[in-house]
């Protein structure tokens, strides 16, 4: 553990000097510090566990784009002049594919995103020596980070709290430069923090959760649909209920019968009462309308095609093929593309110079319909020469020997 202003050693790696620092998250430090905090202005945990935890849909969601995005192969590159080389053996290959002992790029990658949409930020701290070549990566949880506002419009630092116990990474002035990622969606309110998806279907995810425990409930108590308590007093002389009675009456009402927990529950009457039945019922009410309204609003607050959730009547797409094409152009590779930006001005730099990570879409089976069409069209351009057709496709240039190879295959 790490106390005070000594530190040992947690972990260490074979070929690594004792001095490299391990997590810091790992060793956790007590420390006190003038400058408060800005905490996230919402409850991280609140947004984990009724949409997450507790909503199908938005659960679904989470895990089709993150697994999605965490599927797709990533590809580093150096540029050297004026060309690309793709990179399979570098430390940042070997730190991409193995970000960390407890994660594969996979499962980083799909915790990374996962956070991001939860949350709407997402913190990544690298491990190493120094400020260069890291060895490992961690995504941290976000209820977990405040950023401490600077004076210059970057963050001061980064705290990471757990249980009490606090340990606060530091932010350079001058470029921003830190061991921690911040990655966060646009928020228009909020200089430090982004805004989340869940947050934004935060009323129709409770609309849907009420609405499934509410069927639950009331498939428990018999179904018993809604009705009217009528006064009727054995003394003629009596005019209604005094404003003592209807407040008790009021307050059994919400505490015993009202919500979803109670749905259909039978009243117990007496002192006059009676019940009577009402036109409405669950079927008038239509819940199942009104279950699936706010299903469609969580998914489109994910971009995610409403039947790719399962929601019955979606056909905003012809057919299943364009509703994952959907998916990826409006969730996946828009999230992917976030997460390679950040990471080429943050990570490659560490690195040397002219790094750049990026996704290939080449290996994306359900871009495949529109990477034969463009394919077609290019083949058939008989403008363009083969170079030229390479080029578009991201592929190496032939030279005059390969050229003429090809030209005599073909004439043949």
């Amino acid at each position: 553990m790490r106390i005070a202003s000594k530190i040992k050693k947690l972990f260490g790696r074979s070929g690594v000097e004792a001095t490299v620092k391990a997590s810091q998250t790992g060793a956790l430090a007590v420390q006190v510090d003038s400058n408060q905090p800005k905490f996230t202005p919402r409850r991280y945990d609140c947004l984990a566990e009724e949409g997450f935890v507790r909503n199908v849909i938005a659960y679904r969601c989470i895990k089709m784009i993150s697994q999605n995005a965490a599927s797709i192969p990533l590809i580093i590159s150096k540029k050297i002049g004026n060309k690309t080389e793709h990179l399979s053996d570098h430390p940042l290959v070997d730190l991409l594919a193995h970000p960390n002992p407890s994660q594969s790029k996979s499962e980083f990658i799909e915790v990374a995103c996962g956070f991001l949409l939860i949350a709407g930020n997402s913190y990544i701290e690298a491990v190493g020596p120094d400020d260069t070549h890291p060895y490992e990566l961690w995504a941290l949880r976000p209820d977990r980070i405040q950023v401490i506002p600077g004076k210059n419009g970057l963050p001061k630092a980064y705290r990471y709290s757990v249980q009490g116990q606090k340990i606060d990474f530091p932010v350079d002035v001058t470029d921003g430069a830190s061991s921690i990622l911040h990655m966060k969606s646009f928020h228009p309110t909020n200089d430090w923090y982004g805004l989340s998806p869940m947050e934004a279907a935060a009323y129709s995810i409770d609309q849907h959760n009420e609405a499934a425990k509410w069927n639950t409930a009331l498939l428990q108590n018999a179904g018993r649909p809604s009705g009217a308590l009528v006064y009727n007093p054995a003394d003629s002389h009596t005019i209604g209920l005094t404003q003592e009675q209807r407040a008790q009456l009021k307050s059994e009402l919400e505490t015993y019968y009202q919500g979803g927990a109670n749905a259909g529950r039978p009243l117990v009457l007496e002192g006059g009462l009676d019940w009577r039945e009402m036109s409405m019922s669950p079927k008038d009410m239509d819940w199942k309308a009104g279950k699936d309204m706010a299903a469609r609003e969580i998914a489109l607050a994910f971009n995610v095609p409403p039947q790719l959730v399962g929601i019955d009547g979606s056909l905003t797409y012809a057919n299943f093929e364009q509703a994952r094409l959907a998916l990826y152009d409006d969730a996946v590779l828009p999230l992917m593309d976030h997460i390679c930006n950040e990471l080429n001005s943050w990570l490659c730099p560490k690195f040397g110079e002219g790094l750049s990570i990026s996704i290939d879409k080449n290996a994306i089976e359900a871009l495949s319909p529109r990477r034969e069409k463009m394919w077609k069209r290019i083949q058939n351009s008989e403008f363009m020469t083969i170079n030229e057709k390479r080029k578009v496709l991201g592929l190496s240039e032939l030279n005059d020997d390969q050229l003429s190879g090809l030209r005599r295959s073909h004439d043949a």
